[in-house]
């Protein structure tokens, strides 16, 4: 993997993560993925992204993702304890770094953000507003 800066780091790469990546590498935007899945990353590598094989949690792995010289960390883990735990280990590697996260209770999101995220996304919501905008459009 080449030297990143100024990149993304996307913390796993289930169906969010994927999404994330997809629209990181249609805007040209430099970002790497953290993946725990030995098969996701041999298909992170076959199709030419870099890809850290490790645990998000992990200060070892966010160091070797770059975390200290990234942009922003895109945390789309299934697990919302690991995404917190996530969060609290990308705020203690670096305090400037913009987070976002996926949170699957609604319940968390003001501890998501109290412990540093930025920007927070459920599910439910997302799909929810999603569904709102699209039967209102001819409103």
């Amino acid at each position: 993997m080449h030297e990143l800066k100024n990149h993304v780091i996307v913390c796993g790469y289930g169906l969010v993560g994927e999404k994330i990546a997809d629209i990181l590498e249609q805007y040209d935007i430099p970002f790497v993925v953290i993946e725990q899945d030995k098969d996701k990353v041999s298909l992170l590598e076959d199709k030419k992204i870099d890809v850290v094989l490790g645990d998000a949690t992990s200060s070892k792995t966010l160091r070797e993702a770059g975390i200290e010289k990234a942009r922003a960390v895109a945390i789309a883990l299934d697990n919302d304890a690991k995404n917190l735990f996530t969060i609290i280990t990308v705020r203690s590697l670096n305090d400037k770094v913009i987070i976002a996260t996926r949170a699957n209770d609604e319940t968390l999101v003001a501890k998501f953000k109290e412990a540093g995220a930025g920007f927070v996304a459920t599910p439910n919501r997302s799909a929810s507003d999603e569904l709102f905008r699209e039967l209102t459009k001819g409103i």
